[in-house]
């Protein structure tokens, strides 16, 4: 699996810039290289079959029946777009709604291992410091021999024989400071299934009774008996098990067992008030090498990404995305993006990727192109809290399944739920509010609605029981009404 869904393109929103996706490059069963997993990228979504969590986010396929208002929607059997990313997987097909070749993959994508792809990575890690230390071998000699023949009589002094030198210190606020004190309260997640697959992410703590923000597709592996461990940069390493994951929103939460006293909770910050040009700080462990530090800015934000793990039960994550340039690869899914402050803004989940291949060790897994993507910060506080007080998440609806296909028009409401149920729910938010089959809502408040995927992750940015108004088009005529989200309570 992949840490950041960098391997796999997210489809492109049509009139949005794409929708990207992280994942890493090895695909979910292939077996998890010790310590050098890849990070999963997004496949693509079927174009067919996905519903949303909530019955919004139900799709229609044209040429199949209409998804339903229940979550998550039927994996489509063809994938209408190739290019749409997965999780871990460059070049999975993609799915409706997003699409076009290099699309954007499911965010840093839990990094699964490639069948003997650490191998080649740790020998090229090795060559390089052997190459190191051979190099400072080089110099030592060099000096003594200049020493030795030295008669002009002049004298060269190095730092630190200079009797002053100590350990320089870094202001506040600078990208060294803040690497210092965030790294100490970042782990990295290796998760195995009973079948002996799993990959390496990354996570966060969150409070100090030893819960850990990640994932959901980092820990898919450790569910149902597997194994999960969290490694902190001293080396210290913990068993865990998962408290609660949300798949629709990729989010998961983990506790470590008989978790240290002397936890510190990265400080969360405000997702909302981020703007296009923030400096980021993105953590994580690309192709395995944990505690990385990479730097950036906020690209843009409110990325419609739709992303899966590319595997034939995966059900589709969707999310409106923190868009960054701050290098993320597989095996940084999960991890945060901080901003310059060192508080978290998001948790890196996909990248767009070229899909070239290639990667550590000849493993096949894409690598960072500038283009990231993160869950945000504000979204994945709501879930994760959700997540330890029921161990279920709980996703916003309006009530009606809207189709998943390409368009650059809007979110249509289909004319039949899946499994022949009604695409509008009787008594639910948009049947209260008047809306029917054929509708094509345009906007929600002041956001854009371009397909049906951007509105599934725009409603999941609320809450149940927040007023939204919604714009739509009828007989060629526009209407604005205003509703309230309803709540569907986890997964299935």
């Amino acid at each position: 699996m992949s840490t950041e869904n960098e391997g796999n393109e997210v489809p492109p929103a049509p009139s949005a810039p794409p929708v990207p996706v992280a994942s890493s490059a090895a695909s979910p069963q292939s077996p998890a290289p010790d310590g050098n997993a890849p990070t999963t990228p997004l496949p693509p979504l079927p174009g067919d079959a996905p519903a949303g969590p909530a019955p919004e986010a139900a799709a229609a396929h044209p040429s199949g029946p209409a998804p339903d208002g229940s979550w998550p929607p039927p994996r489509p059997a063809a994938p209408p777009h190739p290019e749409t990313p997965s999780y871990g997987d460059a070049g999975a097909g993609g799915a409706g709604g997003f699409g076009g070749p290099g699309a954007p993959v499911w965010g840093a994508a839990y990094q699964q291992p490639a069948p003997k792809p650490r191998g080649r990575g740790g020998l090229v890690a090795a060559v390089l410091v052997a190459a190191l230390v051979a190099g400072g071998l080089g110099g030592g000699l060099g000096y003594t021999l200049a020493k030795n023949h030295d008669d002009s009589g002049s004298t060269t002094v190095s730092a630190s024989d200079s009797g002053g030198a100590t350990q320089v210190k870094r202001a506040p606020g600078t990208i060294a400071s803040v690497a210092a004190k965030s790294l100490p309260s970042t782990v990295t997640i290796e998760a195995q299934g009973t079948n002996g697959d799993g990959g390496t992410g990354t996570g966060f703590v969150f409070d100090t009774q030893g819960h850990i923000i990640t994932n959901n597709h980092v820990v898919a592996d450790a569910l149902n008996g597997g194994k999960l461990t969290a490694t902190f940069p001293n080396g210290k390493k913990y068993d865990a098990e998962v408290v609660g994951h949300a798949q629709g929103y990729d989010v998961a939460v983990v506790k470590l067992k008989n978790p240290p006293s002397d936890l510190k909770p990265l400080p969360l910050g405000d997702s909302d008030k981020v703007v296009v040009g923030d400096e980021t700080i993105a953590i994580g462990a690309p192709f395995g090498l944990s505690n990385t530090v990479t730097t950036g800015i906020i690209s843009a934000k409110n990325r419609p990404v739709a992303s899966s793990d590319g595997s034939s039960s995966s059900k589709a994550s969707y999310m409106s995305a923190l868009q960054t340039d701050a290098p993320i690869n597989p095996g940084n899914s999960g991890g945060p993006l901080l901003d310059g402050s060192g508080a978290v803004i998001g948790i890196n989940s996909a990248i767009q990727s070229t899909n070239s291949g290639g990667g550590f060790g000849g493993s096949g897994q894409s690598g960072s192109i500038g283009l990231g993507f993160a869950i945000p910060i504000d979204q994945a506080k709501y879930v994760a809290q959700q997540l330890i007080k029921t161990g279920k998440p709980v996703y916003a609806k309006i009530g009606a399944s809207v189709s998943l296909e390409d368009s650059s028009d809007g979110a249509k409401i289909t004319d039949q739920g899946t499994a022949g149920s009604a695409a509008v729910e009787s008594g639910g938010p948009a049947d209260k509010a008047g809306l029917k089959p054929g509708d094509v809502i345009t906007k929600l408040d002041d956001m854009v609605i371009d397909s049906g995927p951007t509105l599934i992750g725009e409603i999941w940015t609320h809450k149940p029981g927040d007023k939204v108004t919604i714009t739509y088009k009828r007989g060629g005529q526009e209407h604005t009404v205003d509703l309230t989200l309803g709540a569907r309570a986890g997964d299935s």
